[in-house]
């Protein structure tokens, strides 16, 4: 092939990689509108004066600004009650399920015992029927144990909930973990709960973060559990709460039902911002470590 055959063919190149980029371009900008829009519209109606959704324009922020949505969740529902319930929920489920599904990781992993292949086999078949599969259960269950209508209740199907994948997915990081970490620090004098605690748990950080941020998630905005062991207004979860604000033919609290719901992403937020670093390491987390 000669240089002159090449110069011909270059600007078809050119022009067929400028047109896939401009394609691929097209296609992110409109996969971005349609997730960003909805967002936008919800935070707009938070900040409406009206309280109707058929008052409010197509285009986000075209209406005057207004904190009233935000006066009216605070002065005529138990919002804060609701966004404290869940909160307390949320984090006490996420320190238990990662105590709990933590230690039975490291005995999966580092120990051997006759019962070990069944109860991982059993966990794991666990997870294969849907949630909807044990509701009648769980309630009356809950209500034998006197815990209906209580946090306490709703925590311990929570957590009970998380330990099947939770310790089979912490299980298999911690399998990565060369077994040499431990056995030098038995060497050194250090029994199996320092070389957790001192040794493995550090290394194992970013997998136990992930877990902590994803069991606090799951509970607070679930909506099934709560609306079936909660009854009081008071002992309500946001969920629960912000469904009954639009429920019903005569309530027309939309706008201020939006006002609720941006307060809801604050900590989501907040958490992801922080251990953005933690969620970084777990996905990019492949190789074997050494």
């Amino acid at each position: 092939m000669t240089n002159r055959d090449l110069t011909m063919r270059r600007p078809k190149m050119t022009v067929s990689r400028a047109l896939t980029y401009t394609l691929l371009y097209t296609i992110l900008v409109v996969v971005a509108l349609l997730v960003l829009y909805p967002l936008l519209f919800t935070v707009s109606s938070a900040f409406s004066k009206g309280d109707a959704l058929a008052g409010l324009r197509v285009y986000p922020f075209q209406q005057e600004l207004s904190l009233r949505q935000f006066d009216r969740l605070f002065q005529k529902t138990n919002y804060v009650k609701w966004y404290l319930n869940t909160l307390k929920i949320a984090a006490i489920n996420s320190l238990i399920s990662v105590t709990v599904t933590t230690v039975a990781a490291y005995v999966f992993s580092r120990f051997r015992f006759r019962a070990k292949k069944p109860l991982l086999m059993s966990m794991l078949i666990l997870q294969m029927f849907p949630s909807f599969a044990g509701m009648i259960a769980l309630y009356i269950l809950v209500w034998r144990m006197g815990l209906l209508d209580n946090h306490l209740g709703l925590i311990l199907v929570y957590a009970a909930g998380n330990i099947p994948y939770n310790t089979w997915l912490i299980k298999g990081y911690l399998d990565t973990i060369p077994k040499s970490l431990d056995e030098a620090g038995r060497v050194d004098g250090a029994g199996y709960f320092i070389s957790f605690f001192k040794i493995i748990l550090p290394i194992a950080r970013p997998m136990v973060t992930f877990l902590a941020i994803t069991s606090f998630t799951g509970p607070w905005m679930d909506f099934i559990l709560p609306r079936l062991l909660l009854k009081s207004d008071g002992n309500k979860t946001l969920a629960v709460g912000l469904f009954e604000m639009i429920n019903g033919r005569e309530n027309n609290n939309f706008t201020m039902f939006a006002a609720g719901a941006v307060l809801v992403a604050v900590p989501f937020m907040i958490i992801f911002a922080l251990n953005q670093q933690y969620m970084t390491q777990v996905l990019a987390a492949g190789a074997v470590k050494e």
